[in-house]
């Protein structure tokens, strides 16, 4: 029989005990970690429309870009959960994108405490 035609490996059969205290130890070291995917992106300006409905737009940035997910800073609070739809200029066109809040924080760097900035996941339709 060939490697080819082996079946797919099945679970590893490793089992975590999470109460080790050597793991626990090593996790609470890491709770105070937060991942910053800012700056690896050019920022865009862009609106803001909160809801289904015609908002008027509110001034945001956008700050991180992949496939199906925004990460926007904004200076005004969005509910999780909430419909959004983001516009911005691209090539000197219109783009609009609509999504979901996913998660919302206050921002964690200096400035953004400073100037009050909140920080966005969306995922996109």
């Amino acid at each position: 029989m060939s490697h080819y035609n082996k079946p797919p490996p099945g679970p590893s059969g490793n089992v975590v005990n999470w109460s080790d205290p050597h793991l626990e130890a090593l996790l609470r070291k890491t709770e105070s970690w937060s991942l910053d995917n800012r700056g690896v992106f050019t920022p865009i300006p862009c609106e803001l429309h909160i809801g289904w409905g015609a908002s008027p737009g509110k001034s945001a940035t956008l700050v991180f870009e992949r496939e199906g997910v925004m990460v926007v800073e904004a200076h005004f609070i969005i509910p999780q959960g909430e419909q959004v739809r983001v516009d911005r200029l691209q090539m000197g066109t219109l783009r609009s994108t609509w999504g979901i809040v996913v998660e919302g924080r206050d921002g964690q760097r200096v400035e953004d405490r400073a100037n009050g900035t909140r920080v966005y996941w969306l995922h996109m339709r």
